[in-house]
C-alpha cells in the first residue's frame, strides 16, 4: 500500500480521498472538499442548540481527527497534508462555518508549533472580522493539549514542547458531551482545559511510520523498540533491546507515574483515581493490543493507580507504526467533580473513532439549510483615518519600499545565520514576504487608506508567501496590531497618536504570546521583538526602540535555545545570533530609515 502510485504521486489528493471515503461511510456527515473540513450535516440545527467544537491538524493520525466527528464530540475538523497542519485559511473556513454567536465554540488542538499558530492565527482573524460587523465579544477560545511525559528533561528542566497525542481524544470526549448536555461555554472550556491539564501519555514503537511518497525516515534494529517515540517520528527518549510485553509495559507505566508532572498534578487531584486509553499507533494486532492492556491494567494497580474506567483502540495513529501509547487521565478525588468528569466519559457518543458506535440513530435529523456565503474578509472602515503619525499613504509607499530594500540586503547574512542554527531558510522566508507586500503595493493592491485595514492585508499577504512558524508569527504579530487600530478607529476618523501605535505594537506582542510559549531568554524572534515594542512605548522613539531589539538580538548569541528548530542544534551555535531576532532588526531598519 504504502509504495502505490496514489501514495507515492499526489499525498494531498490521497488525503482528500480519504475524507470523502469516510463521509460517503457516515450519513451524519459533510466535506468542505476545498478546505478539507469534515462537519456534521446538522451544522446549523447544532449551532442553535449548543457550545460548538472543532479540531484538526495533520492527516496520517487517522481517525483523528475526522473521525471524532458527530453527536457528543466533535462539530467539525480540519485537516492539513500528511503530518503538516491545516493553513489557518483553512481553519477560518472551518469556524465561519461552525461557529455559534449564541453559545460559542471551542477549538481544541495538539501541541504543535504549526498547529497551534495556525488555528491561533485563524481565531485572530475570525475576532477581528466580528469586531468589524460590531461584534468585541464573540465567545472563542483555543484549548492546547500537551500529554507526552516523555519530551521533558526533568533533570534540567527543559521542556521543548509536551506533544499532544492520544490524551486529546478525551479531551474531545469530555468537552464535547458536556456541550451536548447543553452546558454553558465557560463550563466546556473549564472542563477541557482540566481534562488537558491532567493527561499523561507516552509511546513506543518498533520502527517509525512510513511516510507516503517518502518511505521510512529510519529504522531500528530487530530486536530494538524506542520509547517516546512522536506520532509524527520525531526521536524517543530511550532506545533499548526488545523484551516481554510485560518489561514494555511497566516502563511505560512507570515513566509517566514518576515523572514530576503527573506526580504534582496527582497531589493536586487529591489522589490516584484515573481514566486510563489503550492507543493502537496504527499497525499493532487487536490480539496484542488486548495483551497490552491487560498488561497496562496489572501495572497500574502495582503503580497504587485506581482505574476507573478503561478504553483501547486506534484513536491517534502515527499512520502505519508498529507501537502503542498508554494515556493515564487523572479523575478528581472529589466525588462530586469525580462523577461528572465520568458522567462525560459515560455519555454516549455516536462517532466513526469513538469506541464500536459508528452509525447515527435515525431520529429527527434535520437537514442543514444551505449555507449563506460568509464573507471572509472583514468590511473595511468606513471612514478615512490617518495612517502613521499622521501621514497619508505615501508614507506607507515609502516604508514598504524600505523594508523590502533593507530586508533585501540583509537577507544572505540572516540565511547564513539560520544555516548553522536551523534550516537555512529564514532570510529566504523573510523575503518572500517582504517582497510580497512590495508587490501587493506596486500593483495597487495594498488599501492605504485606514492603518487598520492595511496591517490585515499585509498580515493575510504575508501568510500566501511566507508559510512556516516564522510566517505564522508575522501573521499573529499584524493580525493583534490590527485589532488595536480597529478599536481606536471605531470612533471615527482621527489620527493614530504614537501612544495608540505603542499599545497596538503591545497588542501584537500579546496575541503571539497567547499562542506561542516562546518568551524572552529562549533564543527566538521575542528576543528582539519584546524589547522593540516596550522600548516605543516607554520613549515613543523609534530609533532608541530599534537598538533595543538589536541589543536583544545581540544578546541570543549566548543564549541555550529552548524553542524552535535551534533547540536540536543545542550548543553548537553558540556565538551565532538568532537568525529570526535579527530578521526583526532587518524589518525594523528599513522603517526607521523612512523617518531618518
Amino acid at each position: 500500500m504504502v509504495s502505490s502510485k496514489h501514495f507515492v504521486n499526489d499525498p494531498n489528493e490521497l488525503v482528500r480521498d480519504s475524507l470523502k471515503g469516510l463521509v460517503k461511510s457516515n450519513d451524519h456527515l459533510k466535506l468542505d472538499e476545498e478546505e478539507k473540513v469534515v462537519y456534521v450535516k446538522n451544522v446549523d440545527q447544532v449551532k442553535k442548540e449548543q457550545v460548538t467544537l472543532l479540531c484538526g491538524g495533520g492527516a496520517g493520525h487517522e481517525p483523528s481527527h475526522a473521525g471524532f466527528v458527530g453527536p457528543a464530540m466533535l462539530t467539525a475538523a480540519v485537516s492539513g497534508h500528511v503530518f503538516a497542519s491545516p493553513s489557518s485559511s483553512q481553519v477560518l473556513s472551518c469556524i465561519q462555518r461552525v461557529y455559534s454567536p449564541e453559545h460559542g465554540t471551542l477549538v481544541v488542538v495538539k501541541n504543535y508549533t504549526g498547529d497551534v499558530l495556525n488555528f491561533g492565527r485563524a481565531i485572530e482573524r475570525f475576532k477581528a472580522s466580528q469586531m468589524h460587523t460590531g461584534n468585541s465579544n464573540c465567545k472563542i477560545s483555543m484549548v492546547v493539549v500537551g500529554d507526552d511525559v516523555g519530551v521533558v528533561d526533568q533533570e534540567e528542566e527543559v521542556d521543548v514542547g509536551r506533544r499532544g497525542l492520544a490524551g486529546t481524544i478525551l479531551v474531545y470526549k469530555i468537552a464535547g458531551s458536556a456541550a451536548a448536555m447543553g452546558e454553558s461555554f465557560e463550563k466546556v472550556e473549564a472542563l477541557a482545559k482540566h481534562a488537558a491539564e491532567n493527561s499523561f501519555t507516552v509511546g513506543c514503537a518498533l520502527d517509525p511510520a512510513s511516510v507516503p511518497g517518502r518511505g521510512l525516515p529510519r529504522t531500528l534494529e530487530e530486536n530494538q523498540i524506542e520509547f517516546g517515540m512522536g506520532i509524527h517520528n520525531e526521536p524517543g527518549f530511550k532506545l533499548t533491546n526488545l523484551s516481554s510485553a510485560h518489561d514494555m509495559v511497566s516502563s511505560i507505566v512507570s515513566h509517566i507515574t514518576s515523572s514530576k508532572l503527573f506526580t504534582e498534578a496527582s497531589k493536586k487531584a487529591g489522589g490516584k483515581k484515573v481514566v486510563m486509553l489503550v492507543n493502537n499507533l496504527g499497525a499493532l494486532s487487536n490480539l496484542e493490543l488486548g495483551l497490552v492492556t491487560k498488561e497496562a491494567l496489572d501495572c497500574a494497580s502495582q503503580c497504587g493507580l485506581n482505574v476507573v474506567r478503561t478504553f483501547q483502540g486506534a484513536c491517534m495513529t502515527g499512520l502505519a507504526m508498529n507501537g502503542i501509547s498508554i494515556t493515564f487521565l487523572l479523575v478528581p478525588s472529589c466525588e462530586e467533580e469525580g462523577k461528572e468528569v465520568l458522567k462525560y466519559l459515560d455519555y454516549p457518543a455516536y462517532t466513526p473513532g469513538w469506541k464500536n458506535m459508528i452509525t447515527v440513530p435515525d431520529a429527527s435529523e434535520k437537514t442543514e439549510a444551505e449555507m449563506q456565503q460568509i464573507k471572509a474578509t472583514a468590511s473595511k472602515v468606513q471612514e478615512k483615518s490617518a495612517s502613521i503619525a499622521g501621514e497619508d499613504s505615501v508614507l506607507w509607499s515609502e516604508i514598504i519600499t524600505s523594508v523590502y530594500n533593507n530586508v533585501q540586503k540583509e537577507e544572505p547574512e540572516i540565511t547564513r545565520l539560520d544555516t548553522v542554527m536551523g534550516d537555512g531558510d529564514c532570510g529566504e522566508v523573510l523575503l518572500s514576504g517582504a517582497k510580497s507586500v512590495f508587490d501587493a503595493l506596486k500593483a495597487g493592491e495594498l488599501p492605504t487608506d485606514s492603518p487598520a485595514t492595511t496591517m490585515m492585508k499585509i498580515s493575510n499577504l504575508v501568510e500566501a508567501s511566507m508559510g512556516g512558524t516564522s510566517g505564522v508569527i508575522y501573521c499573529l504579530f499584524f493580525d493583534g496590531v490590527a485589532q488595536s487600530l480597529t478599536k481606536v478607529l471605531a470612533s471615527g476618523p482621527q489620527h493614530v497618536t504614537k501612544d495608540q501605535w505603542a499599545d497596538a505594537l503591545i497588542n501584537g506582542l500579546e496575541t503571539i504570546q497567547r499562542y506561542s510559549t516562546a518568551r524572552v531568554g529562549d533564543r527566538t524572534i521575542i528576543d528582539a521583538l519584546s524589547p522593540l515594542v516596550f522600548e516605543y512605548k516607554k520613549s515613543g522613539d523609534l530609533n532608541k526602540a530599534l537598538e533595543a531589539a538589536k541589543i536583544g538580538a545581540e544578546e541570543t548569541k549566548e543564549m541555550k535555545p529552548k524553542r524552535g528548530r535551534a533547540v536540536y542544534v543545542g550548543n553548537s551555535g553558540k556565538g551565532v545570533p538568532d537568525a529570526g531576532a535579527v530578521g526583526v532588526c532587518a524589518v525594523v531598519s528599513g522603517i526607521a530609515n523612512v523617518f531618518n
